[in-house]
């Protein structure tokens, strides 16, 4: 893998949107913003850069020439961004350290402070308004945000930082949540990339989904689970069930 970092976390975005116009598809690219970076970095001493305020980790795949022929091209495509930081690992036990960080990184932000992960999924053009504006939209709840999600494929995952003790806390950190989920809804993305949705999400899918559609969605279901035992409760609103 190859670290790149940046000044902001709007510029790591547009970065990101250059490299998957640019036709290369990389096995992984990563996002990490300041406050993961420092979180992840003190609990994994990956060798992350501290000084900047965007990380992206990126791999690519293929034989030894093809990806030296690809870190080239993302290189040159990442310059084009006055990166602070390349580097590209050059052994197993870095490359190792590297994917240490990131995959620890909801257990290591779990050690500072309890988090709501959200799981939106927005067209990758649109990534660094969105990152923005979930900045935005954490400050005005009075939260913090880490941002550590799969910048590939636009699968966001803002962890909403907020303490569990304080309800006014918490209330704020699903009010906050709901919005960015929605943000991702009027970009043209959806609601979920990967988790699903269950009861957190089920009053959302009227922003994502017109009542016909919720209707064929219910229909669908009832044929293969006619008693409505499989998930109760979730997916859909509960009313007009």
């Amino acid at each position: 893998p190859m670290l790149l970092g940046f000044k902001s976390s709007t510029v790591a975005g547009e970065c990101v949107s250059a490299i998957i116009a640019s036709g290369i598809i990389p096995v992984a690219i990563e996002f990490m913003d300041k406050p993961a970076i420092e979180v992840c970095e003190a609990f994994a001493k990956a060798g992350y850069p501290l000084d900047v305020e965007a990380l992206l980790i990126v791999e690519v795949e293929g034989s030894t020439d093809e990806i030296a022929d690809l870190i080239g091209r993302i290189v040159g495509i990442a310059k084009r961004f006055d990166p602070m930081v390349i580097r590209v690992s050059q052994s197993p036990e870095q490359s190792a350290a590297i994917w240490k960080g990131r995959k620890s990184a909801f257990g290591a932000i779990g050690r500072i402070s309890d988090y709501y992960c959200m799981d939106g999924t927005i067209p990758l053009k649109r990534l660094p308004e969105v990152l923005s504006k979930i900045d935005a939209i954490c400050k005005k709840h009075g939260l913090k945000v880490a941002n550590i999600f799969h910048a590939g494929d636009g699968n966001l995952h803002p962890l909403i930082l907020y303490n569990a003790n304080s309800p006014r806390e918490m209330a704020s950190a699903e009010e906050a949540g709901a919005e960015i989920l929605k943000l991702c809804v009027e970009v043209g993305g959806c609601l979920t990339g990967e988790h699903g949705v269950g009861i957190e999400k089920r009053d959302l899918m009227r922003v994502q989904f017109t009542e016909a559609d919720l209707a064929l969605q219910r229909r669908i279901k009832s044929v293969f689970d006619p008693a409505w035992l499989l998930n109760p409760a979730k997916v859909f609103p509960l009313e007009g069930r």
